[in-house]
């Protein structure tokens, strides 16, 4: 099979790593990439936001399959230029990919679906956001409607900095604040079949102990030893199913990654959010962990055919990513910052990093984004990868970088 990945980040270097290590894989493209996956990938310079583009060079190629990275092409429609093609494509339709776009779509599915969740507001005026506020409580919960990379969150007790959050943006959606740990939940589908992946969590927030604003994830790690053990039927039986069940019905079936964030409340499993792409940096962890080949899943995903392949198998252990980012991040990035040692991280037994916003400048590695890099080690627990981790963050610097202390921390 020949797979072209479309995106620039860490979600999609892991991709196209395990792509490249899938032995029925004999050509893996990426556009337009990074350093990181230019390691494991032919790159393409190709503006990942244009449908037609991105069609011509997957026809181009010659290419069996496209898996779209990002969530900004999938709801821009990427996906439907690439079959309109006649090429596999795994990533939702435009259509289908609002569950993600709009949070506000993503409530009145799960309303329509039975599908537990918060209770929200969606508001648009100030007088909405205001009344919706005192409504709902402390500690507040305003979300951009539209995508917003993973920052357009505020949780907050204070009504200020919820409603100055809420007055800067055109639509929101103020949430009831939910109690308890939150965990990810992937699922692989083709709009009828769906494959649970095993659960995983991140770290939201820049600072150690969960201090500071939210960024796109700092870390995050799988298994869950401390999860219930049905947690994962549960999901499938009361949010995936049912969710992939409605947009069937509605006639704009979800193929892809479904990408359920939960929260595990003291009344219960709710949903906090859908994407509609593998997350970032969950991704990370989880391929680091997959026992399967895993283009076979997703050309069955992408063309109908799920129930025809095994559902993932998982190697025992665990699998850590702990993010470095640049300095400023997540209110702003350095740029142009001089990479060392990635590659005496990578040497390191059970380690692999994968480059998010990185660049060449000459023959120098440097910093290109927010998120620069993710280390990923895997071990025989939670705790040895842990330690494999943050052994591989010891060896990279660069100026300003920052990363938290405490990913996986006791567990």
């Amino acid at each position: 099979m020949r797979t072209l990945v479309i995106g620039t980040g860490g979600r999609e270097h892991a991709l196209a790593r395990a792509l490249s290590l899938d032995p029925g894989v004999t050509e893996v493209h990426a556009a337009p990439g990074n350093p990181g996956i230019a390691a494991v990938a032919t790159v393409h310079d190709v503006d990942p936001m244009s449908g037609p583009a991105v069609a011509a060079l997957a026809a181009g190629l010659g290419v069996d399959l496209v898996v779209v990275g990002p969530e900004a092409p999938l709801v821009a429609g990427v996906a439907d230029a690439v079959r309109e093609r006649g090429i596999a494509c795994f990533g939702p339709s435009r259509e289908a990919a609002e569950l993600e776009g709009s949070k506000a779509f993503a409530k009145d599915v799960m309303a329509a679906a039975g599908v537990p969740t918060a209770a929200a507001r969606v508001c648009t005026t100030a007088a909405e956001k205001e009344a919706a506020l005192d409504e709902l409580g402390a500690p507040y919960v305003v979300k951009d409607d539209g995508l917003a990379a993973g920052k357009g969150v505020v949780v907050t007790e204070g009504r200020q900095a919820a409603l100055d959050h809420a007055l800067a943006c055109d639509r929101v959606v103020v949430e009831e604040f939910l109690d308890g740990p939150e965990v990810s939940l992937f699922a692989i589908t083709d709009g009828t079949t769906v494959y649970p992946l095993q659960p995983a969590q991140d770290f939201k927030r820049i600072g150690d102990g969960d201090a500071g604003p939210n960024t796109g994830g700092m870390g995050a790690y799988t298994p869950l030893s401390w999860a219930p053990d049905d947690l994962v039927d549960e999901v499938l039986r009361d949010v995936l199913q049912p969710t992939v069940d409605e947009l069937a019905r509605r006639g704009t079936p979800f193929a892809g990654l479904l990408y359920a964030g939960l929260a595990l409340t003291s009344r219960g499993t709710r949903v906090v959010e859908f994407n509609a792409r593998f997350g970032d940096p969950e991704t990370q962890p989880l391929l680091a962990l997959l026992d399967s080949p895993l283009s076979p899943l997703l050309h069955a995903a992408a063309t109908g055919g799920l129930a025809d392949v095994e559902p993932p198998r998982w190697k025992d252990g665990a699998a850590v990513a702990v993010v470095m980012a640049s300095a400023g991040y997540p209110e702003s990035s350095s740029t142009g910052d001089v990479i060392t040692g990635v590659g005496s991280a990578d040497a390191l037994p059970d380690v692999h990093v994968i480059h998010a916003g990185t660049a060449l400048a000459g023959d120098d590695l440097v910093t290109a984004g927010g998120r620069v890099l993710a280390v990923v080690a895997t071990g025989s627990s939670v705790a040895d990868a842990r330690g494999a981790a943050y052994g591989g963050v010891e060896a990279i610097a660069f100026d300003g970088a920052q990363h938290r202390t405490d990913i996986a921390a006791g567990r």
